[in-house]
């Protein structure tokens, strides 16, 4: 992964692409691990990590301790409640696109380059608008599971990263303790 060190950088993490992927990969995520891969790469200014929220039938969210964590150890968060079908099932409309797709733009006057976990289609608008300010972009998914990137987001991206690549250096040790992934 080419970044400088001198690289004000900005990581953006789609929580669901994420957690899919690393599972479908067979490990679950060091997220202080993460944070420091790219703290010793370049001037790490942001971490934002982005979920829907969802309440089983008790009235628990089961990743309420993971974002609990993450923000005490140095993550932003954006989180936002799934929406209830009249059935009273959770709506599978829980994408964070816009939220990501706004802070990115926000947050990137400050920066110098983006690091994006999220292959989604709906964010290759994104990748070229913070591309046309001047930004590098860098796009973490995988394709060792099947279409979790798109052909689209990897073309566009300055540079791509295969999840799988990074899976030694950010994998949670067997036997850690952290909150529920």
């Amino acid at each position: 992964m080419l970044i400088s060190p001198q690289e004000r950088l900005g990581i953006f993490i789609d929580g669901a692409d994420l957690l899919t992927a690393s599972r479908a990969l067979g490990f679950s995520v060091d997220f202080k691990r993460l944070r420091s891969l790219f703290q010793e790469r370049g001037k790490l200014i942001r971490t934002v990590f982005y979920a829907t929220l969802s309440e089983d039938d008790n009235g628990e969210c089961s990743m309420r301790p993971l974002i609990d964590w993450l923000q005490y150890n140095g993550y932003s968060t954006s989180t936002k409640a799934t929406r209830r079908r009249i059935a009273g099932q959770p709506c599978a409309s829980g994408a964070m696109d816009v939220e990501i797709a706004v802070d990115a733009i926000r947050l990137g006057r400050a920066l110098d380059h983006v690091i994006l976990f999220s292959g989604r289609a709906e964010l290759k608008a994104l990748v070229f608008a913070l591309q046309e300010e001047g930004k590098r972009v860098t796009v973490v998914s995988t394709l060792a599971t099947g279409a979790l990137v798109v052909d689209e987001m990897r073309r566009q991206a300055d540079q791509y990263v295969d999840l799988a690549e990074l899976k030694d250096q950010i994998r949670l040790p067997v036997g850690s303790t952290t909150p529920k992934q």
